[in-house]
C-alpha cells in the first residue's frame, strides 16, 4: 500500500484510489458490454431464496479469504461485487476505519453468512472495503453458515440464480437423492421446468397404469430407474446423445418420441425414426 506516512492523507487516497478503480470498472464494463449484474454485488436473501434455506448454524470466529466475500445482507447499493464505494456517500465513515487501519488500532471482526464456499457480509461493509483498498487477503469474522437444498457452486452474478431456482423447484418436484439428481444436468435453466413436467406425467401414467397414488418422492425414484437410466441407455447405444447432456438428450428425445409416434413406449422402431429425425 502507498504510504506517505501521514495516515490522515494515505487515508484519503486510498478512498480516492478504490473509487477511481470502481468508476473505471464500470466504464470497462460498459465498453465490453456486460451484462449489467456482472459488477452487482450479491443479494443474500435473493441468492438463499434460489438455493431453498434448510438451517443455519453458529461457527463463531474464523479467518476467511477477503476474495470469497460475494454479496451483502442488506447494503447492495452502496459497493459494487469487490466492495468498492460506488459514491461518495460512505467517504467519512470509510476513511476513517482506514486510518484506524494504517495506525494498527484494532478492527472488530466482520459478521458474515457463509453459503457454501461463498460469504454474504450482515456487519462490516466498510472494513471489507478498506482491507481490499489496502491490499489484504483475509479478514477476521463471526461465521454462521447457511445450509441450503441445492448447493451454491458456479454462483458468480445475479443472473446464476436464474438456474439454481428452477433447479430448486425441479428438486421440490422431483425429489431425486443426491447421487441421481448430480447427472441430471442441462444448460438452459428453463429446461428444468420442462423436464418437471415430463416426469410428472411420466407418473400419472405411471398411476393410472398400477391404479394407486403414488407420493412424489416414489415417482421421482422410479423414474430415474426405469425411465430415465434405461432411456440414456439406450440413447448412448444408438449414439443419439451427442454434445448434449445425458437429460437433455432424454427431455428432447421424450419430445419427439411423442411427436413422431403419439405414444410413449420406447421400442426399436421408435429408436429407428429418432435416429432419422433425431430433432437436432
Amino acid at each position: 500500500m502507498a504510504d506517505t506516512g501521514f495516515p490522515q492523507t494515505d487515508a484519503e487516497h486510498d478512498f480516492l484510489r478504490i473509487r477511481r478503480r470502481q468508476v473505471l470498472s464500470r466504464l470497462a464494463g460498459w465498453l465490453r458490454r456486460e451484462p449489467d449484474d456482472v459488477s452487482e454485488i450479491l443479494p443474500f436473501d435473493e441468492v438463499v431464496a434460489a438455493l431453498g434455506l434448510v438451517g443455519e448454524r453458529r461457527l463463531g470466529m474464523q479467518v476467511i479469504p477477503l476474495d470469497s466475500i460475494v454479496g451483502s445482507v442488506d447494503r447492495t447499493r452502496d459497493f459494487d461485487r469487490w466492495f468498492r464505494p460506488r459514491s461518495h456517500r460512505t467517504r467519512e465513515r470509510w476513511e476513517r476505519l482506514a486510518r484506524a487501519q494504517r495506525r494498527g488500532e484494532t478492527i472488530p471482526p466482520i459478521d458474515v453468512y457463509r453459503v457454501g464456499e461463498l460469504h454474504f457480509v450482515r456487519d462490516g461493509h466498510h472494513r471489507v472495503s478498506v482491507a481490499h483498498a489496502l491490499g489484504l487477503r483475509e479478514i477476521d469474522a463471526f461465521v454462521t453458515e447457511v445450509t441450503t437444498k441445492i448447493d451454491a457452486t458456479g454462483i458468480g452474478r445475479r443472473g446464476d440464480l436464474i438456474t439454481k431456482d428452477l433447479r430448486r423447484v425441479f428438486l421440490d418436484r422431483v425429489p431425486l437423492p443426491g447421487p441421481a439428481l448430480a447427472s441430471i444436468l442441462v444448460t438452459s435453466a428453463w429446461s428444468y421446468a420442462e423436464l418437471s413436467l415430463t416426469v410428472e406425467a411420466w407418473g400419472f401414467r405411471l398411476m393410472q397404469q398400477e391404479r394407486r397414488y403414488l407420493d412424489r418422492e416414489t415417482v421421482a425414484r422410479r423414474w430415474y430407474s426405469e425411465e430415465f437410466r434405461p432411456v440414456v441407455r439406450m440413447l448412448a447405444q444408438a449414439d443419439l446423445i451427442g454434445d448434449r447432456t445425458e437429460a437433455e438428450a432424454y427431455l428432447q428425445l421424450a419430445a419427439q418420441r411423442y411427436r413422431l409416434m403419439r405414444t410413449h413406449r420406447w421400442d426399436d422402431e421408435v429408436v429407428s425414426r429418432l435416429q432419422a429425425d433425431p430433432g437436432h
